[in-house]
């Protein structure tokens, strides 16, 4: 397949190459100074080509492809449109641990070792709808499934029967079950992390709540992901992380917020958080900003910052960079 690979010209993003031996990228040693993933690129489509058909390819899900490439037809792009692909992240704001799912950028993180050595896979997901939210929460694999039979909750044969369309108590494995041929059952009741049988709506809110892999990433992970693998689902639309000295800083669209915590136990796990509506303002900027700065100032470019915030194209950008730390009045003194 002929295609034109191309850099983007920002220059901003620096490349993380994945090692031989596995999927993923080696995690450097150093969490506070290692947050960046992976490089953007821009590719060249022909005619032929969609977004979902791009995005399988490249691992990017519909909704990251569309945000970085506001504007492009995602069913007809058209011959020689150039493509922004969104191939660079940076790492959420949890433990480098098990699997880590990021609702707000629709995507999977799993932390693991090779040859003892830390990786980290980042995969594309579709997370629940607006009316079957993916909940947050700390929980962990409780059980696994290799071909595994569907039984649908109630609510959701009503559903169907509402549609018009019957929905059996059990769907046997095969190419009508949703959840395709793998499923990683969470601590928290009736969630799941599961292959489709409909591969091209991965990267988008269409599931019961659940976390839809393409098939050939739950092949891969499902056996990586043992019994009591930990799992955190969280909510970060904005996140800032550091690559040596530079800071960068990567928005997403909002969806909705955790409500307050003290609804769930501190440290408390199988706990799902409710949802509730987001305050979308440069609030949660200046908190996040907080956290990741709190121990390494930063020299900060504030209209990059407020592009970066207004733009939401899921693409990290510098916009800092370590300032370093004033002289004691004692040294200045001595001169």
């Amino acid at each position: 397949m002929n295609r034109r690979w191309l850099s983007v010209c920002s220059g901003l993003l620096w490349l993380r190459s994945a090692v031989a031996g596995g999927p993923g990228y080696e995690l450097g040693p150093d969490p506070a100074v290692d947050a960046l993933l992976g490089e953007a690129q821009r590719l060249e489509l022909r005619y032929e080509d969609t977004l979902v058909d791009v995005g399988r390819q490249v691992k990017v899900g519909y909704e990251e492809l569309r945000l970085a490439n506001p504007g492009v037809d995602p069913w007809l792009p058209g011959a020689g449109t150039e493509l922004v692909l969104p191939t660079a992240y940076l790492l959420p704001s949890a433990p480098r641990e098990g699997i880590v799912i990021n609702i707000a950028e629709y995507r999977v993180y799993f932390f693991y070792e090779e040859d003892g050595r830390p990786r980290v896979a980042t995969l594309p997901a579709s997370i629940g709808r607006m009316d079957w939210e993916t909940p947050l929460g700390r929980t962990r694999v409780v059980a696994r499934a290799r071909n595994p039979a569907w039984y649908p909750p109630e609510s959701v044969r009503e559903e169907h029967a509402a549609e018009g369309r019957s929905l059996p108590r059990v769907v046997p494995p095969g190419p009508e079950n949703p959840l395709g041929g793998y499923a990683i059952r969470l601590g928290l009741p009736g969630y799941l992390i599961h292959g489709t049988n409909r591969p091209a709506g991965v990267g988008m809110r269409v599931t019961h709540g659940c976390v839809r892999l393409f098939p050939e990433d739950i092949e891969w992970l499902f056996p990586r992901a043992p019994v009591g693998t930990p799992v955190r689902i969280v909510n970060q639309p904005v996140k800032f992380g550091w690559q040596g000295d530079e800071l960068f800083m990567e928005v997403h669209p909002a969806l909705a917020e955790p409500a307050p915590p003290e609804t769930v136990a501190a440290g408390e796990a199988d706990a799902a958080v409710p949802l509730r509506p987001v305050d979308d303002s440069l609030t949660r900027v200046t908190e996040a900003l907080i956290r990741v700065t709190g121990e390494r100032e930063a020299r900060i470019d504030w209209e990059a910052v407020d592009r970066v915030f207004a733009e939401k194209s899921g693409i990290p950008v510098r916009v800092g960079v370590r300032q370093p730390p004033a002289e004691p009045l004692e040294a200045l003194a001595e001169r």
